[in-house]
C-alpha cells in the first residue's frame, strides 16, 4: 500500500537527515564560523535569527518533556553550539548596524514594535534580561551542575557496590547490572561535562554587554562622523538598533539557560516536568482549602484589591474540592479492588508457571544475620561470596551460580541454611559478636567459652567474645569471625556438591568458552564422538573427587583419542585421570614424597574378578563378609596414617581404582584414591599400610 505524499517525504527528508547528520554538523560548524567573517544579506540575517529562536524553543521544550537528565545527554555539545550561533548573529548584526544603520525587519521589530520606539525604555529591559540570565539562571545553573559533578562523582563506588550486590543475590542479571554500570558513567561524564559547558552560557552573558557597548559608542560616532546625524538622531537610531539587536539576541540565549536550569535540576523524576510538578503539587487537598481560606480573608481586607483575590480563593476551593472527591474513595472499595487484582493476576499462567522456578543455591539466614549482608552495616558477606566463586573458578574450573540470598524468620535468628536446588544440603549457626576459636594442636593452655562444632570439617571449637581474641591467639588457638566461618562453609559445600552444580547447560557454557581457542577440537567432539551429556558425566565424574576440570583442552584431547574405542564415562573418566597425572600428583604429594596405603595383591585380584558389566555401567559383587573385613582393615591403617600426621591416600592399580573407590565412597566418603598410573614416575612413594581382607 502506498503511503501518503506527506508521510512518505517526511519520512525521507529524516531518513536523509539521519543518515548524513555527522556531515550537516560538520558543515554548520564551519558556516558559523564563516557568519563571523563574512557579511550576510539582511533577509538572511533575519531567517538566522528567526532560526535561532526556534532552536531555542526546541531545546526548551525538549528539557521540559525529558524524564531524566541523560535523556538529552548530548546537551553540553549542543550549548556549544548554540552559544556560537548566538555569538555569529551578534557579530554579523553589529557589521550590518555599523555599516548601513539597519539590520533587517526582526531586529528593527524588536527595537520599535516591543519596546514602542523608546531607547531608554528598551535599554533597561535588556538590562534587566542579561542580569535575569547572567545571575539568577545561569549561576544557579552552574552552581547545581558543578554540584551535581561532584555528588555524582563521590557517589560512584556506592553505587557500584550495590549494582554487585544485586548480581549476587540474583535480582539483576548480567545485562541489567551492565547497563547500569554505564548508566553511571555515563551520569557522571554528562554533570562533569555540564559543569564545564554552564560556562559557555555565562560568557555569552558578559559577550552580549560589551557587544551592546561597543555599538552604541560605535554607533553614536559612526552617525556623527559618518552619516552626518544629528547626536540625538544618532543615538536614538543606533541605541534602538542595538537594543533590538540585543532582545532578540538575549531572548533565545535566556530560554536555553532555562533549559540548562531544568536539566541540571532533574533528580529522581517519575516522569517529564509537567508530569511531575502536577503530580507533586496537586495531590493534597487541605493545602487548596487553606489557601482558599487565606485568600478569601485577603479579599475583604479594606484597601486591597478584593476580585482578584476573591477570584483566585474560588479557585483553590475548586481545586481542593476535586481533590477531595478524587480521594473520598473508601477504603474497603480499594482494598477489594486490589484483592481481585492479585487473585486474577495469580491465576495467570505465566504467574503459576514462575513458581516452577528453582534456583541452583540458595543461602537463607535468620534475621540476627542480617547484619552481614547489609553493606551500611559493614556486612561484606556479598565480597565474600564473589570471592568464593572467583576461588572455586580456579581451583575447581566451576562457573558457580548466583547464590540467593534470602532472610527466612521461621529459622533461628542465628542460624543459616544451605539449599541446592531448593532442597536443604547444611545448616549451621553464628554468634556475629563473638569469635570462633579452634584447637590446631598446638593449645598449651584452654580458655573459657562456648562449645560448639567448626560447621566445615567437624572440629570441635569455641565461641569467644572478642575480649578473650587475643588471649586465644597467644595460647595456640586457630580464631575467625563468623562471617569467615560462614564463608568457609559454603566453599566447603560448594566443593563437596560440585558434581551436583555442573549440569548439561553448565557443561555447554564451558564448551563454548573452550571453542574460542580450540574450535577445530570442539568441533571433533562434538556432537560427532560424544555429546554434551556424555562429557557432563566425565566432568562430574572428575569434581566428586575434587579434581579440576579447568584445563578443558587437555579433557577433551583425551575425549577426542579415547572416545571411539568406548562410550563408558567412568572408563573416559580414568584415561583423563592418568592424562591429568601432574595435576593429581601436585594435590596429593608433598617434597616429592607420597606417603600412602596400598591394597594387598590378593585383594585387588579379589575386587578384579567381582567387577560386573552391565549396559548401565559396572559394579563390583563382593560378599558381606568381605566387605566388614576390608572396610575395617582400611579404616584401621586410616586411622593410623592420621595418627602420624599424614593426609590419608590408597594407592592402587590402575585396573581396580575405579571400583575401589565405588566400594568405600559410602563408608569412607572424601577418601584420596589414586592409580599408579596418575602420579608422577619421579615422587618416592613410602608404603605406611596395607589394606588386606
Amino acid at each position: 500500500m502506498a503511503l501518503p505524499a506527506e508521510v512518505s517525504g517526511g519520512s525521507t527528508l529524516g531518513s536523509f537527515i539521519q543518515k548524513y547528520s555527522d556531515v550537516i554538523i560538520a558543515i554548520t560548524l564551519v558556516m558559523i564560523v564563516i557568519m563571523m567573517i563574512i557579511p550576510l544579506p539582511t533577509v538572511l540575517l533575519d531567517f538566522l535569527i528567526c532560526l535561532n529562536i526556534t532552536i531555542a524553543l526546541i531545546v526548551i521544550m525538549s528539557a521540559i518533556y525529558n524524564e531524566e537528565a541523560l535523556d538529552l545527554s548530548v546537551f553540553p555539545s549542543l550549548l556549544l553550539v548554540t552559544t556560537l550561533f548566538r555569538l555569529a548573529l551578534n557579530i554579523s548584526s553589529t557589521r550590518l548596524i555599523l555599516i548601513n544603520g539597519y539590520a533587517g525587519e526582526v531586529i528593527t521589530a524588536f527595537g520599535n514594535f516591543v519596546v514602542g520606539g523608546n531607547a531608554v525604555v528598551g535599554f533597561i529591559m535588556f538590562i534587566i534580561l542579561v542580569i535575569i540570565n547572567f545571575i539568577v539562571i545561569t549561576k544557579g545553573s552552574e552552581r547545581v551542575a558543578e554540584v551535581s559533578a561532584r555528588f555524582t562523582l563521590d557517589a560512584m563506588p556506592g553505587k557500584q557496590m550495590s549494582i554487585d550486590a544485586d548480581l549476587n543475590q540474583g535480582a539483576i542479571t548480567d545485562e541489567e547490572a551492565k547497563e547500569r554500570r554505564q548508566k553511571i558513567q555515563r551520569e557522571a561524564d554528562f554533570f562533569g561535562a555540564m559543569d564545564g559547558a554552564t560556562k559557555f552560557v555565562k560568557g555569552d552573558a558578559i559577550a552580549a554587554i560589551i557587544i551592546m557597548i561597543i555599538n552604541i559608542g560605535g554607533g553614536f560616532v559612526i552617525g556623527m562622523v559618518m552619516r552626518d546625524l544629528e547626536a540625538v538622531e544618532s543615538l536614538q537610531t543606533y541605541t534602538l538598533l542595538t537594543v533590538g539587536e540585543g532582545l532578540v539576541s538575549q531572548i533565545p540565549a535566556l530560554l536555553i539557560s532555562t533549559a540548562t536550569g531544568i536539566i541540571v535540576t532533574r533528580a529522581a523524576s517519575e516522569g517529564n516536568l509537567g508530569h511531575d510538578l502536577v503530580k507533586q503539587l496537586f495531590h493534597n487537598e487541605r493545602i487548596f482549602f487553606i489557601n482558599a481560606g487565606v485568600l478569601g480573608m485577603l479579599s475583604i481586607v479594606p484597601g486591597l484589591p478584593g476580585i482578584p483575590f476573591f477570584a483566585l480563593a474560588c479557585f483553590c476551593g475548586l481545586v481542593g474540592y476535586n481533590l477531595h472527591k478524587k480521594v473520598a474513595v473508601p477504603d474497603e472499595v480499594r482494598e477489594e479492588e486490589q484483592e481481585i487484582k492479585e487473585r486474577a493476576e495469580a491465576t495467570k499462567p505465566e504467574n503459576i508457571v514462575s513458581l516452577l522456578q528453582v534456583d541452583p543455591m540458595e543461602l537463607e539466614i535468620g534475621y540476627s544475620l542480617i547484619p552481614l549482608v547489609d553493606t551500611g552495616q559493614g556486612g561484606d558477606l556479598l565480597d565474600r561470596i564473589v570471592m568464593i566463586r572467583r576461588q572455586c573458578a580456579l581451583e575447581l574450573g566451576l562457573v558457580v551460580p548466583t547464590i540467593r540470598i534470602r532472610d527466612n524468620i521461621q529459622i533461628k535468628p542465628n542460624a543459616y541454611i544451605v539449599k541446592l536446588k531448593g532442597m536443604e544440603i547444611a545448616r549451621g549457626e553464628l554468634m556475629l559478636d563473638h569469635f570462633l576459636a579452634m584447637n590446631s594442636g598446638t593449645v598449651f593452655e584452654e580458655v573459657p567459652g562456648i562449645e560448639t562444632i567448626e560447621p566445615a570439617f567437624g572440629l570441635p571449637a569455641l565461641w569467644i567474645p572478642e575480649s578473650e581474641r587475643e588471649q586465644a591467639e597467644l595460647n595456640g588457638y586457630t580464631v575467625v569471625d563468623a562471617v569467615s566461618v560462614l564463608a568457609t562453609h559454603l566453599t566447603e559445600i560448594i566443593k563437596q556438591h560440585a558434581s551436583e552444580i555442573l549440569g548439561r547447560q553448565e557443561t555447554q557454557n564451558l564448551i563454548d568458552n573452550l571453542a574460542k581457542t580450540h574450535q577445530s577440537l570442539v568441533n571433533e567432539v562434538v556432537p560427532e564422538l560424544m555429546g554434551v551429556g556424555e562429557i557432563q558425566k566425565v566432568l562430574a565424574n572428575l569434581l566428586d573427587e575434587r579434581i579440576s576440570i579447568r584445563d578443558m583442552a587437555t579433557i577433551m584431547e583425551v575425549l577426542a583419542d579415547y572416545a571411539r574405542a568406548t562410550k563408558d564415562t567412568e572408563i573416559l573418566t580414568e584415561y583423563v585421570r592418568h592424562a591429568m597425572a601432574r595435576q593429581i600428583t601436585q594435590q596429593v604429594v608433598q617434597d616429592n614424597v607420597l606417603p600412602c596405603i596400598t591394597l594387598d595383591p590378593a585383594l585387588e585380584n579379589r575386587i578384579a574378578a567381582g567387577v560386573q558389566r552391565t549396559d548401565h555401567g559396572s559394579y563390583v559383587s563382593l560378599d558381606p563378609d568381605s566387605m566388614r573385613r576390608m572396610t575395617s582393615s582400611l579404616n584401621a591403617e586410616i586411622e593410623k596414617l592420621s595418627n602420624m600426621g599424614y593426609q590419608p591416600v590408597v594407592l592402587t592399580s590402575p585396573a581396580v581404582r575405579l571400583y575401589f573407590r565405588k566400594l568405600v565412597a559410602r563408608s569412607t566418603p572424601g577418601l584420596i584414591i589414586v592409580s599408579h598410573a596418575e602420579i608422577n614416575p619421579s615422587v618416592e612413594i613410602q608404603v605406611l599400610g596395607v589394606v588386606r581382607l
